[in-house]
C-alpha cells in the first residue's frame, strides 16, 4: 500500500497542476476577449479612426495584468455612420500568468470583438 501511494502521489499532483494551468489559461483567454470587447466599445465612441485607435490602446493598457502584453492592437472597419469597428488583440501571456511560476516562456492568445457604430452620428 505504501509503495502505491509513493508512486501515485507525484502523478496525482502533476494532474492537479495541469488542471490548474488549463483553468488559468481559460481565464486569461476570457480576460483578453473581454478586453477586446471593452476596447471595441471605447473605440466606437470616438469620431475618427486615429482617436479610436488611441482609445482602444488606452483601454487595453488599463485592462490587462502585467503578465499579459499586447504588442499588436488592430482597429479596423469602415469608420462611418452605420459601419462597424473591429478590434483584434494579439497578446502574449508569460507562464507566470498561467500559474507556472519559475517556468520561462510565454503563450500567444488572441481576442477580437466587433461593435456597430451609431447610424445617426456624424464622423470626421
Amino acid at each position: 500500500m505504501a509503495v502505491e501511494i509513493v508512486l501515485l502521489t507525484p502523478v496525482l499532483m502533476a494532474f492537479v497542476i495541469l488542471i490548474v494551468m488549463f483553468g488559468r489559461y481559460v481565464a486569461v483567454r476570457g480576460d483578453v476577449d473581454a478586453t477586446a470587447r471593452d476596447a471595441a466599445r471605447a473605440a466606437s465612441f470616438e469620431n475618427s479612426l486615429p482617436a479610436a485607435r488611441q482609445a482602444a490602446a488606452a483601454t487595453v493598457r488599463a485592462s490587462l495584468d502585467k503578465e499579459t502584453t499586447c504588442a499588436d492592437i488592430e482597429v479596423n472597419g469602415p469608420f462611418e455612420a452605420g459601419g462597424e469597428v473591429t478590434v483584434v488583440l494579439h497578446c502574449r501571456v508569460s507562464f507566470d500568468g498561467l500559474g507556472l511560476i519559475g517556468v520561462p516562456g510565454s503563450v500567444a492568445v488572441e481576442g477580437s470583438s466587433t461593435v456597430p457604430l451609431d447610424p445617426y452620428r456624424s464622423f470626421a
